[in-house]
């Protein structure tokens, strides 16, 4: 009897947002406050008040000043609005796949369009949400999809991040038939779908499920419901300490997943648990005769054998696999590492299964090998890997005609260039030595053919990133970009998987013509967002810093009758324009060029040249600046005279 634990349970991204930074804000403010459940589970919230964070029944115990973390659920327009009001200092913990479709309903009403919310109306996350739209309808499923105002008007459907997702696109089906003019959002966090996937799946696999998380979770409640489907005995648990031995009777194989809530230490105490309750039954199950066969099991060749390591010498290990013969491992057949030693891949005492090689009844010895059943589990692997989709690592060790090929736990995979994530022409051999996340599209064990694609990992990556921008981005927020291109006009930054733009007249106080005046593509800048369009998916971004005022800082530093070096920009017909600070630009008059009559200003200056000037008149209010070359040339006629007087 064995128990297959599903690859995602635990903590999903959102939760463990959530959960650290309520830990972190508890740390630095000495204690903050969360309004109901930071997230949905008794033991989290318990170990979050000890850490200092505690709940507050309502507004009314809060006081300005007090710092608040909003839950993972999120909160309610007018609930931020209030908090807001008082004083309060908001750490906002709200899940970013959350307050995207929070943004979406607002968005869909501010565009005429009615927003409907397929979920459950009792759960704080989709009450949050239909606080950000004055009139949305929430449907907890297909038979509740009845509404006229859904026929007269323009929808876009929404679901809940948790939503089971035959519920969501059963409702969509019927809104899409009743409605002529209906918009879907898939909002369904990825993942929530991998881990409903992930039950379904292990629910047909085992003769028991159970399911860890606690009862007030939507997602371990919809986990439930998914099992159920696939498996007859499915059981809800909140810890470990619940578990049954009646559970497991008769069962040979237990399916163990958990809800986006729970903790992985309380799944490691239900894992062991479930372990040790298994091997109880089968010990209470396993009469005398099952026993005594399995002392004496017979061994054949090409079949696959567990035992245990009782010796280990620098050329084989010996095991125990509870037969008659002695069973052993060629150093050679353990391992494909040249480099390691036996007792760095097993220690005595340790669990192994292996492939039997060879028998010898006569001698009473069976000759083992772990490294081919190694290669049997990775082709297993590789073959699972393309039926579920799932994302795997590994090396690129060369460039192969039209791509190139990584490995993967030793099988050769070939990644097209089409598919290696690189562009159109790039070195593709550049890419050698390094580590890759890619899937498997296609396999030919008899051939032993693998392929597999880099790019399909990095775009759902890129469109994940992409998700959480548009989620949280907002008006003033500062990001540490990479630049991409440039044009004539300005140039496209990456704040983290989105293109922004920074114009031209954005980019310095001082006067450019081109972008790369100032930066290059590569260039690290650091940015803020002046203004965004989510329709059209453009972002606006800036880099001066428009708290610093050019004109103050020329005040403060200069007056009347001031020497400057300053920069020529701009060369006209009645004079010259110089840059005296970044963002400040005075007039050198033609008449004040040259200490004789000149035709124009390029017959002395030149864009680009550092003169030394006299500051010689500041308009305050017209905010604009005379200077002088003359000045400094040669004396005035007033000074002229003033010498001579001096001297008689």
């Amino acid at each position: 009897m064995k128990v297959l634990l599903a690859e995602s349970a635990g903590f999903c991204y959102g939760v463990r947002r959530a959960v650290e930074l309520a830990r972190d804000t508890a740390v630095k403010t000495g204690g903050c406050w969360m309004l109901g459940d930071l997230i949905h589970n008794t033991y989290v919230v318990d170990e979050l008040k000890r850490l200092g964070v505690r709940k507050a029944a309502s507004i009314s115990y809060l006081k300005s000043g007090d710092t608040v973390v909003i839950r993972s659920h999120g909160e309610s327009k007018q609930i931020l609005e209030q908090l807001e009001g008082k004083g309060i200092l908001l750490v906002n913990a709200t899940c970013p796949n959350v307050r995207r479709i929070q943004v979406l309903a607002a968005q869909a009403e501010a565009e005429g369009r009615t927003p409907v919310i397929i979920g459950d109306a009792e759960h704080p996350e989709v009450a949050g949400i239909a606080s950000w739209c004055e009139h949305p309808l929430i449907f907890s499923g297909p038979e509740e999809v009845s509404d006229p105002k859904a026929r007269e008007t323009p929808v876009t459907v929404v679901a809940q991040t948790t939503c089971i997702r035959e519920l969501f696109e059963t409702s969509w089906k019927i809104i899409k038939k009743e409605c002529t003019n209906a918009k879907k959002f898939d909002t369904i966090c990825t993942a929530t779908r991998k881990r409903q996937f992930e039950a379904a799946i292990l629910a047909a696999k085992a003769d028991v499920m159970v399911v860890v998380g606690d009862r007030k979770s939507a997602n371990t409640k919809h986990l439930t419901e998914i099992c159920k489907e696939s498996c007859s005995r499915v059981f809800q648990i909140e810890k470990a300490d619940e578990l049954l031995p009646d559970f497991f009777s008769g069962c040979s194989v237990a399916g163990l997943t958990a809800g986006a809530s729970t903790p992985a230490g309380i799944i490691k105490e239900v894992y062991a648990a479930m372990s040790e309750e298994i091997k109880a039954v089968e010990n209470n199950e396993e009469s005398f005769e099952e026993l005594l066969n399995q002392s004496f099991k017979t061994l054949n060749t090409g079949e696959k054998v567990t035992g245990i390591v009782t010796g280990i010498t620098p050329t084989e290990v010996q095991v125990d696999v509870g037969a008659k013969q002695s069973a052993y491992i060629k150093f050679s057949e353990l391992t494909d590492d040249p480099a390691a030693k036996p007792e760095d891949v097993v220690k005595v005492g340790d669990e192994i299964e292996t492939y039997i090689v060879r028998v010898n009844d006569v001698e009473g010895y069976a000759e083992l090998s772990k490294k081919r059943l190694d290669a049997v589990k990775v082709w297993e692997n590789i073959e699972q890997a393309v039926e579920e989709k799932t994302v795997m690592e590994g090396t690129v060790t060369e460039e192969n005609k039209g791509g190139i090929v990584v490995s993967v736990k030793g099988v050769r995979v070939f990644v097209p260039a089409s598919q290696s994530g690189q562009p159109r022409g790039a070195d593709l051999s550049a890419m050698k030595g390094q580590k890759v996340q890619l899937r498997i599209t296609e396999v030919n064990r008899a051939r032993r053919r693998v392929v597999g694609s880099i790019r399909s990992v990095a775009d759902e990556t890129r469109r994940a990133a992409q998700e959480e921008i548009w989620a949280n981005i907002e008006v003033g927020k500062r990001y540490t970009g990479t630049v991409k291109s440039m044009t004539s006009y300005g140039v496209f930054v990456d704040i983290g998987g989105v293109d922004g733009m920074v114009h031209i007249s954005e980019l310095s106080w001082s006067r450019i013509k081109t972008p790369s005046e100032v930066c290059k593509v590569g260039d690290t800048m650091e940015v803020y967002v002046i203004s965004y369009d989510p329709e059209k998916r453009k972002i606006s971004l800036g880099v001066k810093d428009h708290n610093v005022d050019p004109w103050q800082v020329f005040m403060d530093k200069y007056a009347v009758g001031d020497e400057a070096s300053v920069r020529v920009v701009k060369l006209m017909t009645f004079g010259a324009f110089a840059e005296v600070v970044p963002g400040v630009d005075g007039l050198i008059h033609i008449s004040q060029i040259a200490d004789r009559r000149i035709e124009k200003p390029e017959d002395v200056l030149s864009e680009g040249q550092i003169v030394d000037v006299k500051i010689t008149a500041v308009d305050e209010e017209r905010k604009k600046i005379s200077l002088s070359i003359r000045a400094l040339l040669a004396p005035s006629v007033e000074e002229s005279v003033e010498a001579e007087d001096v001297e008689e």
